[in-house]
């Protein structure tokens, strides 16, 4: 019998992480929000619900029926505790949620899975499920994502000015993103807390001049007079947990 997944957000990463999983064997059921969704989902081999976190009704516990749930929302504007009372009464027994370095502050320092987190809305989100002992949960804090039709060349509006240019970066490739999540997920690698982003940290002036101009753009225009407040994200961890090699770990050679 297949291992059954629920994948609540089948967005910009958790659409492909959904096709790759079924790809693999796995059955997944996946959530959308967008009724035009529906039949895409459906045609990628992936159950389709329709869920809206702000309104849950009874197809939730029906979505919920599966051994592993991965949250993969963009939106943190949510009732989490309604969402964790559901699954609660659910056969989830492990949670893998979708979470960011941002709750980290910039601290000119090395940042690793033990450096205290600040109070953001997130933090208390993580909390939630890193608390609760009904079920099993992984966090993946990824960095900044992109690939595909997410170029960096496009984060910043032309005129824009880009804050901290001797910062550095801590972004990581789509690709990568759906490998650790499966990897957690073959390895029953749970109840851990887990950073992840590219190996290589260069500055932000470097990154996005180099992605500019592979765009043909003007190089970007760099706040001179900033702080250059930074972190850099230690990815130790999950490399040694995971056994994990990058498909896309130098920055600045990203064709």
């Amino acid at each position: 019998m297949k291992q059954e997944i629920s994948i609540l957000g089948c967005g910009w990463l958790g659409f492909p992480l959904a096709v790759s999983l079924v790809n693999k064997g796995y059955a997944i059921k996946g959530s959308t929000t967008s009724v035009s969704k529906l039949e895409n989902l459906k045609s990628e081999g992936i159950i389709p619900f329709l869920i809206d976190l702000n309104n849950l009704d009874n197809n939730i516990q029906q979505f919920l029926s599966s051994e592993i749930l991965i949250i993969s929302v963009t939106s943190k504007n949510i009732d989490f505790k309604k969402l964790i009372q559901e699954i609660e009464k659910s056969e989830i027994k492990k949670v893998l949620f979708i979470s960011s370095i941002s709750v980290y502050n910039n601290t000119n320092q090395v940042v690793t899975e033990e450096t205290p987190t600040n109070n953001s809305e997130l933090n208390k989100i993580e909390d939630l499920f890193k608390l609760n002992n009904t079920f099993q949960t992984t966090i993946i804090r990824f960095g900044g994502l992109f690939g595909y039709d997410r170029k960096p060349g496009n984060f910043f509006p032309q005129n824009k000015i880009v804050e901290n240019p001797e910062g550095f970066i801590n972004f990581i490739h789509r690709n990568d993103c759906v490998r650790i999540i499966e990897l957690v997920v073959s390895k029953n690698i749970w109840n851990e807390i887990l950073n992840a982003c590219a190996e290589s940290h260069p500055t932000r002036r470097n990154f996005f001049t180099n992605e500019n101009l592979k765009l043909g753009k003007e190089i970007p225009l760099f706040n001179e007079h900033s702080t250059n407040e930074y972190k850099i994200i230690s990815v130790e961890k999950l490399k040694s947990m995971l056994d994990f090699n990058f498909e896309y770990s130098d920055l600045m050679n990203i064709k």
